[in-house]
């Protein structure tokens, strides 16, 4: 009998940089996060990981953390140097007033203040346009999503139906529930647990560099 032949699957991974942070690594010891093991672990022999893309926006010093932008400068020069089939996006963030009313004002406080809003900007709709653009030049034959963010719910829905491509759907954070509008297109769904995380690490410092891991992390 002759062995079956199995072809792997051509997959792409996008990953909305802060959903994953905020989602699974904010207050974790596994922040030096190897993307390229992680991805392999959870995809399996199936899947041909021939880009991982990962979309994200420089952070600023802010009171109380001065160091913030050195330690996401360490970490994305070590992804680059270690992990040879990825790409970094950057959006931005803006920062402006806004007038926000107070709920129950108490003791002479005022019913509207003004605040200060940091939005981060553009990286939402730079995974989506790379989703759908690498569907019409065919570059995968697997599309997997690293996001809770429900706006990029269009994006995969049109890769399916237009290009009949598949969908993976993970889920950064174990104490998160799934989008259910992102679970209506999903082929399959995995949820980034801890222990994948922690065992998903770089090493420190990163072979022939002097890149190494933040020592607050």
């Amino acid at each position: 009998m002759q062995p079956q032949v199995t072809t792997k699957s051509r997959t792409i991974v996008y990953v909305d940089g802060f959903n994953l942070y905020y989602g699974a690594l904010k207050g974790s010891k596994s922040k030096w996060l190897d993307l390229q093991t992680l991805f392999t672990k959870l995809l399996g022999e199936r899947h041909q990981i021939i880009e991982i893309k990962y979309f994200t926006a420089r952070v600023s010093s802010r009171d109380g953390d001065l160091d913030a932008p050195n330690r996401q400068n360490a970490y994305l020069k070590a992804l680059e140097a270690y992990i040879p089939n990825i790409s970094i996006y950057f959006g931005h963030f803006l920062t402006h007033d806004v007038k926000a009313r107070v709920r129950n004002p108490k003791n002479g406080c005022p019913n509207i203040v003004t605040v200060i809003e940091t939005k981060e900007k553009g990286s939402d709709v730079n995974l989506a346009l790379h989703i759908l653009n690498d569907a019409w030049h065919d570059r995968y034959d697997c599309v997997v999503l690293v996001s809770n963010d429900s706006d990029l719910a269009e994006a995969l829905k049109l890769v399916k139906t237009e290009h009949q491509k598949k969908i993976g759907y993970l889920v950064p954070g174990q104490s998160r529930h799934p989008s259910k509008v992102l679970m209506r297109y999903q082929d399959f769904m995995k949820i980034i647990r801890n222990s994948a995380l922690a065992d998903s690490q770089l090493p420190n410092p990163i072979p022939g560099t002097n890149i190494y891991k933040p020592e607050s992390w």
